[in-house]
């Protein structure tokens, strides 16, 4: 460890350096009884797993203020819905969520239009009325489901054009 220069020492004393151990110890395994050898586990409501999905949380506080929003239309329920589906979309890309995965969570269930399809007006309020208060894992991954995989690996500007050409080209209604 250094010491200050006013610290006296001895000019005869040998300085320590770092030195290797002498052995390099045996490879990390998964032999904990929590811990899962081999892949990701995929199937049925197992989501899609990614690298930090809770930034989303704080990346959906961005648009707070900036949503379309209906009568009896709550913000929270748009942001915990553009949330699931940002966290599957960042998922399946391989990375963490930025701000476009938000957007196109909103984009694609019309919060960012100035007029909202009135069809699609008319079926969102069965799928987020009080959705962030339930803390209900179904009803988000039904909002992240409707949301096909191979529309949401699309670049986020051809979502957002597909949504403005024909909204229904980016949900399945039928999850």
């Amino acid at each position: 460890m250094s010491a200050p220069r006013y610290v006296p020492t001895s000019p005869t004393q040998t300085l320590r350096s770092y030195a290797s151990p002498p052995r390099r110890p045996s490879p990390w395994l998964a032999d904990r009884p929590g811990e899962l050898p081999g892949l990701q586990p995929e199937g049925e409501r197992l989501g899609t797993p990614g690298p930090d999905q809770g930034y989303a949380l704080r990346l959906a506080r961005r648009f707070e203020g900036a949503l379309t929003l209906l009568d009896g239309e709550h913000e929270a329920d748009a942001l915990a819905g553009a949330t699931a589906i940002a966290t599957k979309r960042s998922g399946l890309l391989g990375r963490a969520p930025v701000v476009h995965d938000v957007r196109v969570g909103l984009v694609v269930w019309g919060f960012l239009d100035d007029r909202v399809d009135a069809d699609l007006a008319a079926v969102r309020p069965g799928w987020f009325d009080e959705v962030h208060l339930r803390h209900n894992y179904s009803d988000l991954r039904r909002i992240a489901d409707a949301a096909p995989e191979d529309v949401l690996v699309l670049p986020h500007a051809e979502i957002e054009a597909r949504h403005a050409s024909d909204w229904r080209s980016c949900l399945d209604l039928e999850v």
